[in-house]
C-alpha cells in the first residue's frame, strides 16, 4: 500500500537515457525492489516489500509500472493474506504512469549519473494519486540504466484512500494505531529490448 511513489518517474528519466540506443526499455523485476516500512505503537518499524514487479518505457516516452499486489510480503503470513484482503482489497495491481521526454537523456554517459525531479499517477483500487519525487538515475552500460530513490519518500494512506483497510488492520491484530505516512524506497533496473545482455 506505499511502496509505488515514484518507481516509474525514475525508469521516465533513466530510460531517456539510451534512447539513442533503444525504442523501448523493459523492467529487470528480479533485479528490481520496491519496499516500504510501517511503524506501529508509535516506536516499532517493519520493512516490507513487493516480490512481483514488471514495467516499460515505450518508444513515445510513456511509462508503465506495475505491481503485483498479491506479492506483498511483511514476512507474516496471515499479515500479507489481510493486507491483500482488506487494503488492497483483493484488487490483482496497482499501476503507475508517466510521460517523458526521450530525447531528455540522450547525452548520459555510461557511467554518469544524475538526480532529477520525476512526476506520475498512481493508480489504485480506482484512485488516481498524483506523484513526484527526486530519483538518483545511473547508466550502467549502453543497455541498462538503474532508477534509485534519491531521499527518503512517503505514501499518505488518506490520499490513496487506504485508511478503512489500515482500520481493519489495527482492529484484527489489537493495535493501538498504525502510522498513516509510509516510506518507500525503490530500486529499478531497466534492460534495453534487443540487448545482446
Amino acid at each position: 500500500m506505499t511502496l509505488f511513489r515514484t518507481a516509474c518517474f525514475g525508469l521516465t528519466l533513466a530510460l531517456g537515457a539510451a534512447a539513442a540506443q533503444a525504442d523501448t526499455w523493459t523492467l529487470d523485476g528480479a533485479a528490481s525492489k520496491l519496499a516500504f516500512g510501517s511503524i506501529k505503537f508509535n516506536d516499532l518499524g517493519e520493512v516490507h516489500s513487493f516480490k512481483s514487479l514488471d514495467g516499460t518505457v515505450g518508444a513515445d516516452g510513456a511509462v508503465a509500472l506495475g505491481i503485483d499486489l498479491a506479492s506483498v510480503e511483511t514476512n507474516i503470513d496471515i499479515r500479507n493474506e489481510r493486507m491483500v484482503e482488506h487494503v488492497f482489497k483483493n484488487a490483482p495491481r496497482a499501476a503507475i504512469s508517466a510521460q517523458i521526454d526521450m530525447a531528455a537523456m540522450e547525452g548520459m554517459a555510461v557511467g554518469e549519473s544524475a538526480v532529477m525531479e520525476v512526476e506520475g499517477d498512481l493508480s489504485l483500487l480506482g484512485v488516481e494519486v498524483p506523484l513526484y519525487g527526486d530519483m538518483f538515475v545511473m547508466r550502467l552500460s549502453e543497455d541498462k540504466v538503474m532508477v534509485t530513490t534519491d531521499s527518503m519518500l512517503f505514501l499518505s494512506t488518506a490520499d490513496a484512500e487506504l485508511d478503512p483497510g489500515v482500520d481493519k488492520l489495527m482492529e484484527l491484530a489489537s493495535l493501538p494505531n498504525i502510522v498513516r505516512a509510509v516510506p518507500v524506497t525503490l530500486r529499478l533496473m531497466f534492460d534495453a529490448d534487443g540487448a545482446s545482455g
